[in-house]
C-alpha cells in the first residue's frame, strides 16, 4: 500500500512550537539567578502561549481545539488500544495528545502569571504593587519611629507575599516540566507504534497516510 504526504501543522503553529521549547529551556535554566534574561524570556513565554490559545479558536484546521479535545470516554478507549498497542490513527493530535496539549497550556500560564506576581511585588512589571514610601518632611522622633516600625512591617508583609508566589511559581515549573517529559515519552511510544516521526511533522508539517 503506498502512501502520500498530507499537510497537517501549519508554519504557524511549527514556530510556535519549536520557539516555546527554546525560551521556556532558556527561562528555566536562569530560573535562580532571577536575571533580566529570565524575566524577558518569560515575557515571551507568556506571549506565545497568549498567542497559541487565541490560535486554537480561529486558526487552521488541525490547530483548533475543537479538533484534538475529545471527551473523557474517548480519550480513555485510546489510552486502553494504545496499552494493547492497537491505537487509532488519528491525523492530529489523537486524544491523550489533545489533552496534554491543553495541561501544558494551562501550566505555563500558572507558571508566567505567578512569576508575573513575584515581579509584581518586588515592584516591578505590569502586577507591581506600591510600596511604602514615607513623606520627606519634618516630623517628630516619634512620629518617625511609628513610620520606621510601620514601614519594617509593611516590608515584611511584602517578603511573605513574595516568597509565598514564588513557591507557586517554582511549584508550577517544576510540575512543567513533568509534563514535558510524560510529554516527550507519549511522542516516542506513538511514534513508534504508529510508525510515524512525530518529530519531523513538527517541523517540516507533514504526516504519511496511506493512500
Amino acid at each position: 500500500m503506498s502512501k502520500k504526504q498530507v499537510k497537517v501543522w501549519d508554519p504557524l503553529v511549527r514556530i510556535f512550537h519549536w520557539s516555546l521549547v527554546l525560551f521556556f529551556v532558556i527561562a528555566y535554566l536562569t530560573g535562580e539567578d532571577e536575571s533580566q534574561l529570565h524575566i524577558y524570556t518569560g515575557y515571551v513565554v507568556l506571549g506565545l502561549v497568549v498567542w497559541r490559545i487565541l490560535w486554537g479558536f480561529i486558526g487552521t484546521q488541525y490547530a483548533r481545539f475543537s479538533q484534538f479535545v475529545y471527551r473523557p470516554k474517548t480519550v480513555m478507549a485510546y489510552l486502553h488500544s494504545l496499552l494493547a498497542a492497537r491505537p487509532a490513527h488519528y491525523l492530529g493530535h489523537n486524544p491523550a495528545g489533545g489533552y496534554m496539549i491543553i495541561a501544558l497550556l494551562f501550566m505555563l500560564l500558572v507558571t508566567t502569571l505567578t512569576g508575573l506576581k513575584v515581579y509584581g511585588v518586588e515592584g516591578y512589571g505590569p502586577l507591581a504593587t506600591s510600596t511604602y514610601d514615607p513623606p520627606v518632611t519634618l516630623i517628630s522622633s516619634a512620629q518617625a519611629d511609628d513610620d520606621d516600625h510601620n514601614a519594617t512591617k509593611e516590608h515584611k508583609v511584602d517578603e511573605a507575599l513574595e516568597e509565598f508566589w514564588e513557591e507557586i511559581h517554582e511549584f508550577a515549573s517544576n510540575l512543567t516540566v513533568l509534563l514535558i517529559i510524560i510529554h516527550i515519552l507519549g511522542v516516542t511510544v506513538s511514534s513508534r507504534i504508529d510508525r510515524e516521526n512525530l518529530v519531523k511533522a513538527m517541523v517540516t508539517g507533514k504526516k504519511q497516510v496511506d493512500e
